[in-house]
């Protein structure tokens, strides 16, 4: 029997890191994103988590790959849409198609993963600083980051008594390449963003992938929302 992590968006950023350090502890990998995660060794899935025509096929993966009885698996529900928005100015269509990638996805596939989820297995949540608190111009990704919060809630609770335990990991700035599309040719800006950090600096994926893989074989964190943003800077 294997270990097994399926990770959402792994082929770059915090979920390419975290599939990298499953696969060193010698944990099976299952990258489900759009592009490969370019770690040897990782199984990659390639499905648009927001066509809502994907489900068939991860039905499909779940049943080879992990088979009848996998020993644990950890479910990391880290891909994610990021739009600059107005909360006032949101049509229904936009917000749907924020929705379905970071929060209709996660409920999805809990529902297709749970038959494999024995005792010791966790469903692991990768929030955001926006998760509990909100900035402008940004208004479907601090909706649905802090819907997320709530799912990991939920999910806890309906967890009681089966040994599965679940968080909302909460990196804050961190050196992905979401955060440097972003940002563009600014490196004051960088630094700008730096500096809200009390270390001075930005997080680095790999620095995720290193609390994500502790929140997976740590039952005790079980129901909590663990910030990972170095301190920040309040003002």
């Amino acid at each position: 029997m294997k270990d097994w992590a399926l990770i959402t968006g792994a082929s770059r950023g915090i979920g390419q890191a975290a599939a990298a350090r499953f696969q060193k502890e010698g944990w099976s990998v299952l990258n489900l994103s759009r592009g490969e995660s370019g770690v040897p060794g990782v199984v990659d899935l390639r499905v648009d988590l927001g066509s809502g025509d994907w489900e068939p096929r991860v039905e499909a993966a779940l049943r080879e790959h992990l088979g009848p009885s996998p020993r644990r698996v950890t479910l990391v529900h880290n891909a994610a849409l990021y739009e600059h928005d107005d909360a006032l100015a949101l049509t229904a269509e936009h917000l749907r198609r924020v929705l379905e990638v970071n929060l209709v996805a996660p409920a999805v596939l809990n529902r297709l993963t749970r038959p494999y989820l024995r005792e010791g297995s966790s469903i692991l949540y990768v929030g955001s600083t926006l998760s509990e608190k909100a900035v402008r111009n940004n208004a479907t990704y601090v909706t649905s980051k802090h819907a997320l919060v709530g799912l990991m809630r939920a999910t806890c609770q309906d967890l009681v008594g089966t040994g599965i335990h679940t968080v909302c990991v909460c990196p804050g700035f961190t050196d992905t390449e979401l955060l440097r599309e972003h940002l563009g040719d600014k490196p004051e800006l960088r630094a700008s963003i730096a500096s809200k950090s009390t270390f001075g600096r930005l997080i680095t994926p790999e620095e995720i992938a290193h609390v994500l893989y502790f929140c997976a074989t740590t039952a005790t964190v079980n129901g909590a929302v663990l910030h990972a943003n170095l301190g920040q800077v309040e003002t």
